[in-house]
């Protein structure tokens, strides 16, 4: 366990870098000792909110723009490590002090080559200034009680690496992390191994071996002999970790899509956004994205979708069932424990009906929005008024849409504020009688598709624009 794995440089403790819950959480079950989360910015954190989620039963860190930037559980209780990007030691220690309570340990990445990183001080950046990363693990080690690590590269010369650790060491933390290669150097360049094991020998604290994946470490038996090569206490595993995490499984790798599908039951039950699960299941299937299975997993527009890729549909329902539930025996609670106030919510002249809104019902860049306000207009009414509120057990959201001064919303909830505006559009064009543009109906005279040129000084730089907006506005036309 972690005590341990810190403390004693015989023991072998395969960990994982691979960051967010399900995956984590897949780690363990296949026998990952520690876990680390994905490095997450010290300014981000500061902003989250601490949330006990009682519906997925986690602790959720949850930014103003209500995203989750970290979550934990109870199974992954003193087996994750925090993984901070920072370049201030006060910032770090506010940090941790906010999360101490639901983490093993806290780590400091000095390793991140990459520009997000660098141009803010952190990850790599702060190699070359010593002092600082002095002061920011002293600060740590001193201001709370969890055990602080950090990840570093090698610097160009050996005895320079080695008087950073050495001065790393003095300030009292309680491991260092090895990548071993230089901050321009990349995964297809060797890690080199001599200069970890230096390191090893040059330091009494634990010492941890990190960069293998791509030459070394294939199956469970090549973490020893690379903890081994390197004289380390133990191994940090990343992308081998990522392309297939039953490689800590001491009995030999698994089947791929039967990794997959176990992948797919934990981002299930802990409602992990669709497009990292999708992200992750692309990872692991790497050079068979181009087969049946993987045409289908790019196909995929939601979780469900996914799930329905990989048979798991039976699966996907009942926890979407097991959630609900969970869900309203909270709110029962709270509704018995706290008296409500009577809202304007709940009057009996707004419109409701039991639905929500699917968006592969419908095509692409058309929505029931669109369809609501364009017939608005035709009938020369006010424009749409969307009133959206939150509810603080889950932080789902529900909208109700004021037309021609009548009130229309779902009894159901959302995941989002835009997911419960289009299903507040849906109630109202239905109780209206009108189309509201899904698949099933056909061609519309109401709002069409159509492809608009794009002037030759704006070319790719308007696309560009165009898709960081999050939608094609040059592909639909509203008529009026």
């Amino acid at each position: 366990m972690l005590g341990l794995s810190f403390c004693e440089k015989t023991i072998l403790a395969p960990m994982v870098r691979i960051g967010t819950l399900p995956m984590r959480l897949l780690a363990l079950d296949y026998g990952a000792d520690i876990v680390y989360c994905e490095e997450l910015v010290d300014i981000k954190m500061l902003q989250c909110k601490r949330v006990v989620n009682e519906v997925l039963q986690t602790v959720d860190y949850v930014a103003p723009t209500e995203r989750v930037i970290f979550q934990t559980c109870e199974k992954e209780r003193g087996r994750v490590v925090f993984q901070m990007g920072t370049a201030d030691a006060e910032r770090a220690l506010a940090v941790a002090k906010l999360i101490e309570n639901d983490v093993a340990a806290i780590d400091i990445n000095m390793g991140c080559p990459k520009e997000y990183s660098t141009k803010g001080g952190m990850g790599a950046a702060l190699l070359t200034y010593p002092e600082k990363i002095e002061m920011i693990l002293k600060t740590l080690v001193g201001g709370i009680s969890k055990p602080i690590t950090c990840k570093i590269r090698i610097l160009p010369s050996l005895q320079d690496t080695i008087n950073l650790v050495k001065r790393i060491e003095k300030t009292g933390v309680a491991a260092i992390a090895v990548h071993g290669r230089k901050k321009e150097e990349r995964p297809q360049h060797p890690v080199h191994c001599d200069v970890i094991r230096a390191i090893s020998e040059a330091v009494s604290i634990p010492v941890i071996a990190n960069g293998g994946s791509q030459e070394i470490i294939r199956e469970y038996s090549d973490i020893e002999a690379f903890r081994s090569v390197t004289g380390a206490s133990s191994v940090m595993v990343a992308r081998a970790a990522m392309w297939n995490p039953s490689i800590f499984r001491s009995q030999g790798l698994l089947p791929l899509e039967e990794v997959m599908c176990d992948y797919i039951k934990h981002a299930v039950r802990y409602d992990n956004h669709y497009s990292n699960t999708k992200y992750c299941l692309c990872q692991m299937l790497r050079e068979l994205m181009e087969s049946p299975l993987g045409k289908q997993l790019h196909a995929a527009q939601s979780t469900q979708e996914i799930c329905e890729t990989y048979g798991l549909s039976a699966f996907y329902e009942s926890c979407r069932v097991s959630q609900e539930a969970r869900r309203e025996s909270a709110l029962s609670c709270i509704e018995n424990q706290v008296p409500q106030e009577p809202s304007d919510e709940e009057d009996i002249d707004v419109v409701q009906m039991a639905v929500k809104f699917e968006r592969r019902e419908y095509p692409p860049h058309i929505t029931p929005k669109m369809f609501l306000l364009e017939w608005s207009r035709r009938e020369k009414l006010p424009q749409p008024v969307y009133q959206t509120v939150q509810r603080p057990l889950d932080r789902f959201f529900r909208s109700v849409v004021t037309v021609n001064e009548k009130r229309y919303r779902s009894t159901l909830w959302d995941k989002s504020k835009k997911l419960a505006e289009q299903t507040a559009a849906i109630i109202c064009l239905r109780t209206l009688g009108l189309p509201e543009g899904k698949l099933s109906e056909g061609e519309s005279n109401l709002v069409r598709k159509r492809k608009r040129e794009i002037p030759a000084q704006v070319g790719d730089e308007g696309n560009k624009k165009t898709q960081q907006n999050g939608h094609d506005t040059e592909n639909t036309e509203v008529l009026r």
